[in-house]
């Protein structure tokens, strides 16, 4: 509106809610109230960032001229919007008369999306008028001459094109079933409310053991009254220092559990900075540092970005909130008592005493502050193939390397000097498939070669993972460089192969796909291998790879210090070209996993959870966290930040089963994030010799702090092969 006003040389101005409380003592002297120039005074019935309720009584006090928004004379028209107010309170139009209200149906029901309605009072109907007109609208009109005549109707003057009927006939169900199901809008304020107030209630006595509390709740009411407090609770999630936990790490524990919740600013930025206290010159410093609108930045140089919000509707029961309630508790409360988690000390949660007979708390003995835990699922876990392998890294081989680069490169964190090395090397051919565990393999433009090529994709064209199909784990694809083929191989099914030769001919079957919200250009890998897919998975789906013509696909992350001239290209990954991961920090959260789990836990099933390509064998844990370039052989790569991690990690990748603990012990062991293992982009030496990553090559990183290293001499690189 802001910008629409602007065009037209129209002045807005912003008001505080609070400020409206001040606005009788602009009230105009009775001279300049019979004024008639039009103005539009806008707000919200309910804030749809904390669930506020604005008095509906201002409408009538500004038309009367008893509030004036601003000290010029004129008429007052409102624009209320009822979006989040409608969905579950009533409004009567007769008593509350503003002259525009937005609603949502969407917000009313669930469905369908998109669908709303701008109500106009038929009093300032002609006062709108149009500055184009489409299909539908037009009684009359020339193609030749500047002639048209407009229809009567409102609606159909401001209808351009064809509605979405079909949509618009399911409203009448939907209110019919709504006042069948509950009675009214009226009821169904009552109950929401009444899930609110129990869920804020209990939310706000939760204390960690040394009184801290477990959230910070933002809102303008003590939750007592429905008429100024809709059913929306919005906070962040505290640790034991009082410190946020970032909403994108809640999001994702609360997905294990799923719970929907909503994050960031809510297109609220006005609500989110007045309540986060988050200036506009954070804002703008924010958008330097990278954070946009939608992201999963939560926290910048420790500053929340944004919240969780969760609200409730006519079909949320209360067995809904204590679900909620467990979450929270289950996810912040410490199994042991003595446990140490390695970042941040997570200790027990408490609930303060709540009078018996408080009406929120009829059923609170239902709501038990101690995590259950399947004890059966995590036994199951332990059927998976256990592999030995030597973590003892080789003798340095590559000194002649080391003596290249400057001494302040060598971590100070390391001890007796001990070499760090690559212990393992893994690629994914196809993504969300099984891992290929190689000892030395070619490196391409994208990373690894052929690694996450090829995706499985549902019926749609959709990306399928294992977050949606946990049984793509149990596929197990293999390369041959020899024969120039890859095998596919599953229990139960004959072995498939398909050519590393790219299908170009006329027959190709050339897709756009989407991988995390970016398109991607591929083609089809035929029916052949799509009924073997479909046949172990049990549901629709084909195999495609990405099309050589649109390798390109630009990192999305910073990549400062990158060379400008490096043509960074992405596979099918969804981040960067490799993923690292250090086998102390592995070493370290296998000893918290364990002892959360009460049971012994191999170290390569960990490995495998982790879906990593590099794994280096480093003296300290997280040491790979405070590095911002390394180099293996003649190989360069730029650290472009770290993993965070989601709900895959809690999929064993031997048996497919999951068990939600493991994301739950990461978050604890790192305090605040899910992070595990850094990302890295690819910045190649010039060099004679190909480029290949060996096991045993030696690892020599480069601290935050210094970003400039010598690449060896070419009789160096022989050292590393």
């Amino acid at each position: 509106m802001r910008g629409i006003t602007a065009s037209m040389n129209v002045l807005s101005v912003p008001i505080k809610p609070k400020e409206i409380l001040l606005l009788e003592e602009n009230r105009l002297p009775a001279e300049e109230q019979n004024c008639k120039t039009p103005h539009l005074f806008s707000y919200p019935a309910q804030s749809n960032f904390s669930g506020t309720k604005y008095p509906l009584s201002w409408i009538q006090d500004i038309k009367s001229g008893k509030l004036c928004p601003i000290k010029i004379p004129g008429k007052w028209f409102i624009l209320l919007d009822a979006a989040s107010y409608v969905s579950s309170s009533p409004l009567d139009l007769g008593v509350h008369q503003a002259d525009f209200i937005p609603i949502s149906f969407y917000k009313i029901f669930g469905f369908p999306t998109g669908l709303g309605a701008l109500l106009v009072n038929n009093r300032v109907a002609p006062l709108l008028r149009k500055t184009y007109f489409g299909g539908g609208t037009a009684a009359a009109y020339l193609a030749g001459e500047d002639f048209y005549f407009p229809r009567k109707s409102i609606a159909e003057r401001f209808e351009d094109g064809t509605v979405s009927f079909l949509d618009i006939i399911a409203l009448k169900h939907g209110f019919d079933v709504l006042e069948k199901l509950t009675g009214g809008m009226e009821k169904i304020k009552q109950h929401t409310f009444a899930l609110a107030h129990y869920t804020y209630t209990v939310l706000s006595t939760l204390k960690y053991a040394n009184g801290a509390p477990v959230v910070r709740i933002y809102s303008d009411t003590d939750f007592s009254n429905p008429d100024v407090q809709g059913p929306i609770i919005n906070f962040n999630v505290l640790d034991e220092n009082g410190e946020v936990i970032g909403f994108s790490q809640v999001d994702k524990m609360a997905s294990l559990y799923n719970i929907h919740i909503r994050t960031g600013c809510f297109c609220n930025t006005g609500a989110c900075q007045m309540h986060l206290g988050i200036s506009n010159e954070d804002i703008q410093r924010n958008l330097q540092a990278g954070h946009v609108c939608g992201d999963d930045i939560d926290l910048v140089d420790g500053r929340p970005t944004g919240s969780v919000r969760i609200s409730f509707g006519y079909m949320s029961s209360f067995e809904d909130a204590q679900t909620f309630l467990k979450f929270i508790i289950a996810t912040r409360l410490s199994k042991l008592d003595t446990e140490i988690p390695f970042q941040s000390s997570v200790t027990k949660l408490t609930t303060e005493s709540v009078p018996d007979d408080h009406p929120s708390f009829n059923n609170a003995d239902k709501l038990s502050p101690i995590p259950h835990i399947l004890d059966r699922e995590l036994r199951n876990n332990s059927s998976a193939t256990k592999m030995t392998v030597n973590w003892q890294p080789p003798e340095a081989e590559a000194e002649s390397i080391r003596a290249a680069v400057s001494e302040t490169t060598v971590p100070t964190c390391r001890r007796g000097g001990k070499p760090i090395t690559v212990t393992n090397i893994y690629l994914y051919p196809i993504k969300s498939c099984s891992a290929f565990e190689v000892t030395e393999w070619p490196v391409g433009n994208q990373g690894l070669l052929y690694d996450r090529n090829w995706m499985v994709v549902n019926q749609n064209g959709v990306c399928m993972t294992q977050k949606q199909e946990p049984r793509l784990c149990l596929v197990n694809p293999s390369i041959d460089l020899k024969k120039n083929v890859m095998v596919i191989q599953a229990e139960g099914m004959d072995p498939i192969s398909v050519s590393l030769e790219e299908n170009t001919g006329k027959d190709a079957v050339i897709c756009e796909s989407k991988v995390c919200s970016h398109r991607v250009k591929t083609y089809d890998c035929g029916e052949r291998i799509a009924d073997w897919f479909s046949l172990f998975l049990g549901r629709p789906c084909r195999l495609i790879r990405q099309s050589s013509d649109m390798r390109n696909r630009s990192h999305q992350k910073n990549t400062k210090g990158l060379a400008s001239a490096t043509n960074i290209s992405l596979s099918l990954v969804n981040e960067a070209q490799y993923l690292l991961i250090n086998v102390a920090s592995i070493l370290q959260l296998k000893e918290h996993i364990s002892a959360r789990l009460e049971e012994p836990l191999e170290i390569e099933e960990l490995i495998r959870r982790f879906r990593a390509n590099i794994v280096i064998s480093a003296p300290e844990s997280f040491e790979e966290e405070e590095w911002a370039e390394i180099s293996i052989g003649a190989l360069r790569f730029q650290v472009v930040g770290p993993c965070s991690r989601c709900q895959i990690i809690c999929i064993d990748q031997q048996s497919g089963e999951r068990n939600k603990e493991f994301l739950q012990s990461l978050s604890a062991a790192r305090g605040r994030k899910t992070n595990f293992g850094i990302y890295l982009m690819n910045q190649p030496f010039r060099s004679s010799f190909p480029d290949i990553l060996s096991v045993g090559s030696q690892v020599l990183p480069v601290l935050k702090e210094n970003t400039e290293i010598q690449p060896p001499t070419s009789s160096e690189e022989k050292c590393s092969g």
